[in-house]
């Protein structure tokens, strides 16, 4: 780098309506900051080839734009999950990749899978609806179950999920499992919550809460088979990631009956990730169905935090300093800071 070059740093998307926490952080510590909107990889290109650092919300971080940086260094993640960034390609290029660890929207997110949960439970959203219309009648939301008598099921026993779990307990919900292979199993029975195979999960659920990264191995994971497998109106919910769910098959199990509700807070198409999205899911038809925009994680509190922690790390890496949330080892760079 040239000494008396200012390097610069690319926000290639974000929805936060201006930049003034990152360009605080980022030119407050003498780097240049370029705030863009970029809904594709070619404007990812056009925008940060010659970005020292780059900053991504939605915006895919793919190999063919990871190839045209020419002196990247890091490349940050506005949030936990990191599959719109090619980290092998990043790696191989010596490119530090970063997330914030899940503690920044650990609580919100559980309030939110709960309160989806506990809507359909209860079927307010069929409640709501009739009583506006002047339909005064108990018998509305027939047939609804006590919700402590079922069993709640958790993909996935993260920090997240066991804090799902924690609130259900307060409910008064005593049987409580989770299908997760890398979780520690005597931690789980610690915590009264055990271990069980995907099958399991699938046919023991009362109400099943997806709460699993985004990856190969979860991408469409809950398809019509898998569906079918659940128990007969069963509830689903997920607070994870849309493409997890394939929508089209979700959507025949909810119209025949077979799925009594579903609460979803991304749907397969990811629209935040789309530049004229519409909406014609035919999941926006059903009655039974709770959708909300990828909100989960939302607090103003929870806000604040992951943007100065993204636009931190990038700080970190550009002055040479190890980063706190690496998802990636490269060369020459400690894995964490101490």
């Amino acid at each position: 780098m040239s000494p008396d070059r200012t390097p610069k740093v690319v926000i290639a998307d974000y929805d936060f309506g201006d930049a003034d926490i990152e360009r605080s952080i980022i030119t407050g510590a003498g780097f240049g900051l370029v705030a863009a909107q970029a809904k594709t990889e070619d404007e990812v290109i056009a925008v940060a080839s010659d970005a020292d650092a780059v900053l991504t919300q939605y915006a895919e971080i793919g190999k063919r734009a990871i190839d045209s940086f020419k002196r990247c260094k890091i490349i940050a993640r506005y949030g936990i999950g990191v599959d719109i960034v090619d980290v092998d390609e990043a790696t191989r290029r010596n490119i530090v990749v970063t997330n914030v660890p899940n503690d920044w929207c650990m609580n919100e997110v559980a309030d939110r899978a709960v309160a989806l949960l506990m809507a359909l439970v209860r079927k307010l959203p069929q409640y709501n609806r009739a009583t506006r219309a002047g339909k005064w009648e108990w018998q509305t939301g027939r047939p609804i179950q006590r919700f402590q008598e079922g069993t709640v099921g958790l993909l996935s026993f993260g920090a997240i999920a066991k804090e799902v779990a924690r609130r259900v307990k307060g409910f008064g919900v005593n049987s409580i499992i989770a299908c997760d292979p890398y979780a520690d199993k005597k931690d789980a029975a610690a915590q009264g919550v055990p271990l069980v195979s995907f099958e399991e999960l699938l046919a023991k659920s009362d109400y099943l809460i997806i709460q699993a990264p985004l990856t190969a191995q979860t991408r469409g994971r809950f398809g019509e088979a898998e569906l079918r497998r659940m128990k007969k109106g069963a509830i689903l919910v997920n607070t994870a990631r849309g493409p997890i769910v394939k929508d089209e098959d979700l959507y025949r199990v909810l119209s025949d009956g077979w799925l009594s509700g579903a609460g979803l807070d991304d749907i397969e198409e990811e629209p935040a990730k789309q530049a004229n999205w519409k909406p014609t899911n035919p999941l926006f038809k059903l009655e039974n169905v709770i959708i909300t925009p990828h909100a989960a994680y939302y607090s103003e509190q929870s806000i604040q935090i992951v943007r100065r922690f993204a636009s931190e790390e990038v700080v970190r890496v550009l002055r040479g300093e190890a980063p706190l949330s690496p998802v990636n080892r490269v060369r020459g760079q400690s894995l964490k800071a101490a």
